[in-house]
C-alpha cells in the first residue's frame, strides 16, 4: 500500500515497509550555505575574539582604568561612584520620585518593570516576521530601554570631573610599591593597626584625601594631639586607646617618616 508522497508501509500501519536511517545531508550538498564547525566555522570564531582580545588588551594598557580610594564610610568627604554600567540607575536615583523617601521606587520598582516589559516582550510580540515594521512592540520596548539607558549614563557622566576626582581621590600606586619598611614589632604599630591603618594605609601611604604619614614633619606632641582632636577634615576622637597606647603611636609614626626620609631613627 503506497501512502503520502511514495512512502510505502506495512499493511494501515505507520511502521515504514524499508526502513532507513535517518542520516542528515552532509554540508557539501548546500554549497555556499553551510560549513564545516571544523576547522572552518570555529576558526573564524577564533580570530575574531583575538582580535577584538587584542584590541581590548591595548586599550586597557593605552587608558588605564584610574585607582580610587576604597570607600570609607567615616570619610564623609569621599564620594563613591558605581562603575559605568551602572551609572544609569545612579542617575535614575537622583530625580525627585526616583530617590529619597521615594528609593523604593527607583531602585527596585522602575527597573523591575523594565525588565519584567523585556521578559514580556517575546509573549506580547508573537509576530513571525523578522521585519522591524512588523514588530512594533519589541522594537519599540527595545528603543525605549536602550535610549532610556543611554541618556541616563550621559546625564550621569556629564555631571562628573573624573579629572579632579582622580586627583583627588586617586590612590598613590608609587608610595604603596615603595619599600618602606614598617617596624611591625615596634611598641607603636598595634595602636597604629588599630586607629589609624584603614585610613592611612599600611605603608603609612595615605589615599585621597588622608595624607601620607611618611612625610610629616610633625612633632610627636603634635602627633598626639591630633589624634585626640583631629585636624583639617580627620574628625576629632579618632583614637581609643590609653595615653601610653598614644604615646607610642605618635613614637612609631615619627621614627617611621624620620627612616622614610634617611633622617635614621634616633631623636
Amino acid at each position: 500500500m503506497h501512502r503520502g508522497k511514495g512512502m510505502k508501509f506495512v499493511g494501515d500501519s505507520r511502521i515504514r515497509a524499508n526502513k532507513e536511517r535517518n542520516v542528515p545531508k552532509d554540508y557539501s550538498e548546500y554549497p555556499g550555505r553551510t560549513e564545516a564547525f571544523w576547522p572552518n566555522f570555529l576558526l573564524r570564531e577564533w580570530l575574531t575574539g583575538s582580535v577584538f582580545l587584542i584590541g581590548f588588551l591595548i586599550l586597557v594598557a593605552a587608558h588605564p582604568s584610574p585607582l580610587e580610594q576604597q570607600a570609607d564610610p567615616t570619610n564623609a568627604g569621599y564620594i563613591p561612584l558605581p562603575d559605568w554600567y551602572f551609572l544609569f540607575i545612579y542617575q535614575l536615583l537622583k530625580y525627585q520620585f526616583a530617590g529619597g523617601q521615594y528609593i523604593v521606587i527607583g531602585a527596585i520598582v522602575i527597573p523591575g518593570l523594565a525588565f519584567t516589559a523585556l521578559l514580556l516582550a517575546p509573549f506580547l510580540d508573537r509576530a513571525p516576521g523578522r521585519n522591524v515594521n512588523k514588530r512594533p512592540i519589541a522594537v519599540g520596548l527595545m528603543l525605549i530601554g536602550v535610549a532610556s539607558t543611554i541618556w541616563l549614563t550621559y546625564e550621569s557622566v556629564s555631571h562628573v570631573d573624573y579629572q579632579a576626582r582622580g586627583e583627588k581621590y586617586a590612590v598613590d600606586v608609587e608610595a604603596q610599591e615603595s619599600e618602606v619598611e614598617i617596624d611591625t614589632e615596634a611598641a607603636g604599630y598595634a595602636a597604629y593597626e588599630a586607629n589609624c591603618m584603614q585610613c592611612h594605609g599600611e605603608q603609612l601611604q595615605g589615599s585621597g584625601n588622608n595624607p601620607s604619614l611618611l612625610e610629616t614633619e610633625k612633632s610627636v606632641d603634635e602627633i598626639k594631639d591630633i589624634a585626640v582632636n583631629g585636624i583639617g577634615s580627620m574628625p576629632a576622637d579618632m583614637f581609643s586607646g590609653s595615653d601610653e597606647e598614644r604615646q607610642q603611636l605618635a613614637e612609631f609614626i615619627k621614627e617611621t617618616a624620620k627612616a622614610n626620609s634617611g633622617g635614621g631613627s634616633g631623636e
